[in-house]
């Protein structure tokens, strides 16, 4: 057992522990507020091009993340981003196309009579989608928190490439 101590006191694991948490849960912020607005905008309202778009995004889950690498490296690398966090978070705050379809189907089963009565009552989109729709998809919500949680705690990759620092 003494192995546990010393792995313990070889690195700086609370460090290590509170950087993955920070991440973690902004992460998971991100793709809660992202990826539930894209989804309200594809399922509940009607504007030109909705639907090819919406195959755009859902064509974007074929493309492997080590074809979109390099070109991410280089682009945080301009940036000045490498050895930040910013490379870790900001992606979450665009959405993933996973999440957007889940939320999409999710907010595609609720009844279009809740927005007509609500804006019979002169609520705008946003109070629509923020006082009525968020409430009833707690249970797509959750699991698009899980998910994200199970990523990103378990991020290995990224954070090997875009952090050289121990701190």
């Amino acid at each position: 057992w003494k192995n546990y101590p010393e792995a313990l006191s070889l690195q700086p694991f609370g460090l290590y522990f509170r950087n993955t948490t920070f991440v973690t849960l902004l992460r998971i912020q991100g793709q809660l507020v992202s990826s539930s607005l894209v989804a309200f905008a594809f399922a509940r309202m009607r504007w030109r091009a909705r639907d090819p778009l919406f195959v755009l995004v859902l064509a974007t889950m074929m493309l492997p993340g080590q074809v979109t690498m390099i070109p991410q490296f280089v682009l945080f690398g301009q940036l000045n981003w490498i050895n930040t966090y910013w490379p870790l978070i900001l992606p979450a705050y665009f959405g993933s196309p996973f999440f957007i379809f889940l939320l999409r189907q999710f907010f595609m089963t609720i009844s279009r009579e809740l927005d007509d009565a609500a804006k019979i009552d002169g609520a705008s989109a946003f109070q629509i989608y923020f006082r009525i729709l968020l409430p009833l998809c707690r249970p797509a919500l959750v699991a698009v928190a899980i998910f994200e949680f199970q990523s990103s705690w378990n991020a290995f990759l990224e954070p090997l490439i875009y952090l050289n620092s121990k701190s």
